[in-house]
């Protein structure tokens, strides 16, 4: 008899206090949760809100500055817009992750999660403790979309400028990336699908891909790096010659 793998969920434990389910997943996946919870780094409530830290100052701009140096980035607002993928991979990997596995995900609100600003990608991440939420689509979307994009998305247009398709294509992009590479590595791909598939349709994300062939209809601005190029979803075919500022997004 073939498995209903939509009921393997209903099979799975509650959510462990190290979320050792998502260990196997790779980096964008493990979320910290014991230990050493670091709090003299920033929540990511306080980046948000733009606020300082003891450590990093400003820490959204400390974060900015850091993938600039990194990547040679021209302009400050190339590297805000990877350091905004970056982080929407980072929150949409673990709780996916969590949904899937576990059928639950942990209650990750901003003023729960500490942040390294100065840490390599993937973002390193800290959880104070492990409370669980429900693992549908809606409580996801309140979770990460209105918990965290929607914040991080207005503190980065207001600082550089960054258009709100291309912050919104970001966040659909990371979504895409993340559901495809746990499908990879699980075998319940088919709640995987589900799940992103009732993700990408909610009203901030929809339309910000090609509903045939899940490409961007915005462009993260990577192509502008001096290495860079054209990502495997982007809207550009190859990386245009030239484009005028505050156009590709």
């Amino acid at each position: 008899m073939r498995p209903l793998r939509g009921l393997v969920l209903l099979l799975f434990v509650d959510l462990d206090p190290e979320l050792a389910a998502l260990w196997p997943l790779g980096g964008f996946f493990v979320l910290r949760t014991t230990g050493d919870l670091r709090p003299a780094l920033p929540t990511l409530a306080q980046a948000y809100e733009n606020g300082a830290s003891d450590v990093y100052g400003n820490c959204m701009t400390f974060r900015v500055h850091k993938v600039a140096g990194a990547l040679r980035a021209p302009e400050p607002r190339i590297a805000a817009s990877i350091a905004h993928q970056g982080l929407a991979a980072r929150l949409w990997s673990v709780a996916l992750g969590c949904a899937v596995l576990y059928g639950r995900i942990p209650d990750l609100a901003p003023r729960r999660l500490r942040w390294d600003p100065d840490a390599s990608a993937p973002d390193d991440l800290w959880l104070d403790a492990v409370e669980p939420l429900p693992g549908d689509a809606g409580t996801l979307a309140d979770v990460v979309l209105h918990g965290h994009l929607e914040p991080l998305a207005a503190a980065l247009h207001a600082e550089y400028r960054l258009a709100t398709g291309l912050l919104w294509g970001n966040a659909a992009s990371a979504l895409v990336g993340a559901a495809r590479q746990l499908g990879r590595h699980t075998d319940v791909s088919a709640r995987v699908h589900d799940l992103a598939a009732e993700l990408l349709a909610h009203p901030l994300l929809a339309g910000t891909l090609d509903a045939a062939t899940l490409r961007r209809r915005s462009c993260c601005l990577y192509y502008r790096l001096p290495d860079g190029g054209v990502c495997g979803d982007c809207c550009f075919t190859r990386a245009p010659r030239s484009s005028p500022r505050g156009t590709s997004g």
